[in-house]
């Protein structure tokens, strides 16, 4: 079969590997000029470092994973007030079997790993539900499916299931990444702070003459451009410039070229097919970083989609959200376990990575 696939974060190249596994034709359509770089540290949990297995890597998945030291807390002032040698709020205990990596190295280790053809700096334009597309680049063609894999503000979704705002669900907090010079020193060491409403982290990683600064604020929905830059950048100006380093932060950011701002929000649908059309991902269960599991719930539903389209695709949709269902309800619950104190229990985590994948 022909198959689309919008979108080559992470859950498009996943799909798009298993799907040329099943021996289908396969297309990954990226707005984006290019492979996308900078981004958060992801973790991969549970099933998702099965997946990464029979993938062939997850060998370099670890190879590459962060290698924090540990964490502090810092007040505006930067005097610390709590530190820990022994996990971080981003990536949990080391001792874990779960894997933390930076978005732009398992993108590159995902892409590598698939034998796909990719159309960058293009996009869909219309798509009807019997898999006629045509993109914004003019071109036509009719595919047998095509899966929406292109994160929370979905094309695909918007195209084929209504405008966003249907399915989307704030959780209060806005977010920025972007990545500036390591002008704290850090060495493979994560910094939180917290003034009022803002707050964040700073960390290194394997490059220490950079660092990658989460930051954010909370607040009730805001209508905004989400392709915006500046303005966006405006908005972390205005919230954020009181907390811990707050003036080289901003600076920072108005260099940055790889900047990034989304609202902490969950995709909740009562369906993620329709026609020939389907949702992996944030496009259709989008968890949102409080969860911790959106990386996970990608690559999981990615797998259980191109394996139940290699079984029967007549009945592909169908098991694919009856598989998935109870998986992504559980890790969206995650989002309001324990929001703003780390991960959840344990007890809770386990349950959350409890998917047969056969």
């Amino acid at each position: 079969m022909k198959i689309l696939v919008s979108g080559a974060s992470v859950g498009g190249p996943v799909l798009a590997h298993w799907l040329r596994r099943h021996g289908h034709d396969v297309t990954v359509v990226e707005r984006a000029p290019a492979p996308r770089k900078g981004g958060q540290a992801l973790d991969l949990r549970g099933a998702a470092l099965t997946v990464a297995d029979r993938m062939g890597v997850l060998e370099r998945i670890r190879e590459l994973r962060t290698t924090m030291r540990g964490m502090s807390m810092v007040d505006t002032a930067g005097n610390e007030v709590m530190r820990d040698e022994e996990a971080t709020i981003s990536g949990g205990r080391f001792d874990s079997p779960d894997v933390e990596i930076m978005r732009d190295d398992l993108n590159a280790i995902l892409i590598a790993a698939t034998d796909a053809e990719y159309l960058y700096d293009d996009s869909i334009a219309t798509l009807t539900q019997d898999g006629e597309v045509s993109f914004e680049s003019g071109r036509r063609y009719r595919y047998d499916y095509v899966i929406g894999a292109d994160g929370l503000h979905s094309n695909v979704r918007r195209l084929a299931f209504g405008p966003e705002e249907r399915f989307l669900h704030h959780l209060g907090t806005y977010v920025s990444i972007y990545t500036a010079g390591n002008f704290l020193g850090l060495d493979h060491w994560q910094t939180w702070f917290n003034e009022g409403d803002a707050g964040g982290a700073v960390f290194s990683d394997r490059d220490t003459s950079e660092m990658r600064v989460n930051i954010g604020f909370r607040s009730d929905a805001i209508d905004y451009d989400y392709r915006d830059i500046d303005q966006q950048k405006r908005l972390i100006q205005e919230h954020c410039s009181a907390v811990y380093e707050g003036p080289r932060l901003m600076e920072a950011m108005w260099k940055a070229d790889d900047f990034y701002f989304d609202s902490m929000a969950q995709v909740k649908m009562e369906h993620w097919t329709k026609g020939r059309v389907a949702l992996v991902g944030d496009a259709g269960y989008c968890a949102s970083p409080l969860s911790g599991q959106g990386t996970s719930l990608a690559i999981v539903g990615a797998y259980v989609l191109a394996e139940e389209l290699g079984r029967d695709p007549e009945k592909a949709f169908d098991r694919y959200e009856q598989r998935m269902r109870p998986f992504v309800e559980v890790n969206q619950a995650l989002a309001h376990e324990n929001p703003g104190q780390g991960p959840a229990p344990e007890s809770v985590r386990r349950a959350a990575n409890g998917i047969s994948l056969d």
